[in-house]
């Protein structure tokens, strides 16, 4: 059953009209437009579906939306600010961090929550906050790299 539901996603309120059960990342792709997260395994398995939740990384593909309100809502997409990329998002491009780019999304949303709550995490840190996220390809390597560079970068956690 339809109701009215207020997200706020990437610092803007949207208002929509939705069953409060159907997954946050469908309403992000096909009512909003908002590409970034990706649906990979349907199951809060892969990672490919997070958005930073209050500043936390959180899978979207089976979190009913109605439970989002009241909840900063940050995507891949909402990273960057004025004008300019995320630390994290130049890391990645900077080190080439990525190969088939599908678990990009969940990468950088993870990589981002860790330098919110700890700019400067240790290599174990960063694998530990980045292992919930599936990389087939392998690139695991470039994306601890990556984390480490924005790590230092001042403001890391913007």
């Amino acid at each position: 059953m339809s109701q009215s539901i207020t997200l706020r996603v990437n610092s803007q309120r949207r208002t929509f009209s939705a069953d409060p059960e159907e997954p946050l990342l469908y309403i992000l792709r096909e009512e909003f437009g908002i590409n970034g997260a990706k649906y990979g395994c349907g199951l809060h398995q892969c990672g490919a579906c997070m958005v930073l939740a209050d500043s936390k990384a959180e899978p979207t593909c089976l979190r009913p939306c109605g439970s989002f309100e009241e909840i900063e809502i940050t995507t891949l997409e909402g990273l960057a600010k004025d004008g300019g990329l995320h630390p994290v998002q130049q890391a990645f491009i900077d080190v080439q961090a990525a190969q088939c780019g599908y678990c990009l999304n969940g990468m950088i949303i993870s990589a981002a929550a860790l330098l919110e709550s700890n700019p400067h995490p240790s290599e174990s840190e960063i694998r530990a906050a980045l292992n919930p996220v599936i990389c087939r390809c392998g690139t695991h390597s470039r994306f601890v790299k990556a984390v480490k560079l924005a790590s230092e970068k001042p403001n890391p956690g913007l």
